[in-house]
């Protein structure tokens, strides 16, 4: 591990010249530009995992910049990304201008040109990792560059604790820990970008098969678990290890919220239980609750919501004697399902006489 730099310890020129050859190390051959002479302070520290490096930054402001000269003349095939923990900063490459702020991540690409602004006195993380080892495609690279992501949940959140205890542990005590160290940093990143980058000519391609499958995998989970009066949103997104908002955008193509679709299913399900004949009929209310509704007047007003008649309704309706299998609305109970249309309504007046009227002899 790097011992500490203070340039407030040192001349300004000593100090510059210092705190320039420790950021070569931490960004690769770059131009810097700082405050005003006399009254510039910095602190870098970094800690070296496997083929990772992870250096944390406390300085005032500055801008640095990488040119085409620097990319040709010092060629530095590294991904980059950066946590910023206080103040602003901001990344132009690419044709794409991203302002971090405090406890956003933002990425970018050492083989090309960039500039990294600070205008006021910040502290951030930044780790760089080999392209080779990154193992991202070039349109991968170039979707996530530029862009701002949040680490207060998910895949984000997940990757900065990682951080927080590989640098607290200090440098791994054998190449074989600190490699696999460096494999798990990699891996959640690469997870990351996965998560947010889409692609740039907006056609879809394996990721989009793979976003197919991951929404497959949910609805499963979520008909698992629909008994679970806690499943939500959160809850779901948890167990797949993605965030909240990604979950959300995942139910947007389909052109549905997921509280709603799980919501449907559960009432799809009570639905199915209602409409089951049976000697000793279960009541509406443990139906409910063995669906994941834990209030009852609630369920009621949600089931007349969604099919259009009460509980006690749908029960009386597609249990009635010598219907058959089709209730009196026309619709078989068992077709009930993801993509169903509902029963219409029936006129109370007409219900009246179809339910409560004893057949003609």
């Amino acid at each position: 591990m790097s011992q500490d730099l203070l340039t407030e310890t040192v001349s300004f020129d000593e100090g510059s010249r210092r705190w320039r050859a420790e950021l070569a190390g931490a960004l690769g051959a770059v131009h810097v530009t700082l405050g005003e002479q006399g009254a510039f302070r910095g602190r870098i520290r970094t800690t070296p995992v496997g083929f990772v490096r992870v250096s944390d930054l406390e300085a005032d402001a500055q801008s640095v910049g990488r040119t085409e000269t620097h990319v040709s003349t010092h060629p530095d095939p590294f991904v980059a990304f950066a946590i910023q923990e206080r103040g602003t900063a901001v990344l132009v490459q690419g044709g794409r201008r991203a302002v971090a702020g405090p406890g956003e991540l933002f990425v970018w690409d050492t083989a090309r040109p960039y500039t990294l602004s600070h205008p006021t006195s910040f502290a951030a993380r930044i780790v760089r990792l080999p392209r080779r080892a990154a193992g991202l495609t070039e349109a991968d690279l170039r979707a996530v560059t530029g862009t701002v992501i949040g680490t207060a949940e998910g895949l984000g959140g997940a990757l900065r604790t990682l951080l927080t205890s590989l640098v607290a542990a200090g440098e791994p005590r054998s190449a074989a820990i600190a490699d696999m160290s460096a494999e798990s940093v990699v891996n959640l990143f690469r997870a990351l970008v996965a998560e947010c980058g889409e692609p740039s000519d907006g056609r879809r391609t394996d990721g989009g098969a793979g976003r197919g499958h991951l929404l497959a995998r949910i609805r499963a989970h979520i008909d698992d678990h629909l008994a679970d009066p806690d499943l939500s949103p959160g809850t779901v997104a948890r167990a797949h290890h993605i965030s909240v908002r990604y979950l959300h955008r995942l139910f947007e193509a389909e052109g549905i919220t997921v509280a709603r679709f799980i919501r449907r299913r559960r009432l799809e399900q009570c639905a199915r239980e209602l409409a089951r004949r049976s000697v000793s009929p279960p009541t509406v209310s443990s139906i409910a609750q063995r669906w994941g509704f834990v209030n009852a007047a609630h369920f009621s007003r949600t089931f007349r919501a969604e099919h259009g008649h009460s509980p006690v309704q749908w029960r009386a309706l597609r249990t009635a004697p010598d219907r058959g299998a089709v209730g009196l609305t026309g619709v078989d109970p068992h077709s009930v399902g993801p993509h169903s249309v509902g029963p219409q309504p029936v006129a109370p007046e007409v219900l009246a006489t179809q339910v409560l009227t004893p057949p003609a002899r």
